[in-house]
C-alpha cells in the first residue's frame, strides 16, 4: 500500500512539532498538530485548555464530570470517561482528513495506529534529555528548575495516551519507519531526511 501521509510522534522538546511542520512545508503540503485538538474541543463544547490534559492522560473523573457538566443533555458515548472520548473524536476527524488529504502530516495523535490502514509512513523524533531540557528552557520559555519535571511529567502523559489507545508501546521504535535524534542531527536535517525517505518509499511502491 502506497504510503501518502506522514505521522510523528514525538518527545517532548525534541522539536518533532517544528521538524513536521518543516517536513510538511518542503513537500508542500497540510501539517495537522493542534488543530486537531481545537477541532475535538469544539465537538466537545469544551475549551481546548480543558481537553489538552485528558488528550494525553488516564481518564480522570474530575474532567469527565466536567465534559457532563458543560454538556448536560449529551448521550452519544456518555458512559465514556473523557480521555476515551478524546480519543474516539480526533480518530474520526483525523480519518475524515485522511479521506479528504490523498497527503498530510500528523503530529502526535497515535496518528500510525489510526492511519495504519491508510499506509502512513511513520517516524518517531527523540532526543537526549539535556537536549530537550536545553530547548525546554531556551525556547520554550520553561523555567529552568522546571524543565526537567515537566519534559518527564509530558513524556509520561504521552506514553500514556498511546500505549492505552492503541496497545503498542509508544518508545518501540521497531514500530516506526523511520527514527531520528534530533540533538544529533537539528531540526531542519530531520526535516529533510524525512522529506527524502518518504518521497523515496513513495517511489518504490510507485514503481512496483
Amino acid at each position: 500500500m502506497k504510503k501518502s501521509i506522514i505521522t510523528i510522534e514525538r518527545q517532548y522538546g525534541s522539536g518533532g512539532s517544528i521538524i513536521g511542520k518543516l517536513a510538511a512545508e518542503k513537500l508542500g503540503i497540510s501539517c495537522y498538530n493542534r488543530q486537531i485538538l481545537e477541532m475535538t474541543a469544539e465537538k466537545c463544547g469544551i475549551s481546548p485548555d480543558y481537553l489538552e490534559s485528558a488528550e494525553e492522560n488516564v481518564p480522570t473523573s474530575f474532567l469527565y464530570s466536567l465534559l457532563l457538566s458543560a454538556n448536560p443533555g449529551r448521550t452519544m458515548e456518555d458512559s465514556l470517561p473523557l480521555s476515551d472520548k478524546v480519543f474516539l473524536m480526533e480518530s474520526r476527524i483525523i480519518s475524515e482528513i485522511a479521506e479528504k488529504e490523498d497527503s498530510f502530516v500528523l503530529v502526535g495523535r497515535c496518528g500510525n495506529y489510526i492511519l495504519e490502514d491508510k499506509g502512513c509512513f511513520s517516524v518517531y523524533i527523540y532526543a537526549e534529555p539535556e537536549y530537550r531540557i536545553k530547548r525546554a528552557i531556551e525556547d520554550y520559555g520553561i523555567p529552568e528548575n522546571k524543565a526537567e519535571s515537566i519534559m518527564k511529567k509530558a513524556d509520561k502523559r504521552r506514553e500514556t495516551f498511546y500505549n492505552v489507545n492503541t496497545g503498542g508501546v509508544w518508545q518501540d521504535k521497531d514500530q516506526y519507519a523511520l527514527c531520528l535524534n534530533s540533538a544529533l542531527l537539528g531540526d531542519e536535517l530531520c526535516a529533510e531526511l524525512i522529506v527524502k525517505a518518504y518521497t523515496q518509499y513513495n517511489q518504490n511502491f510507485a514503481d512496483k
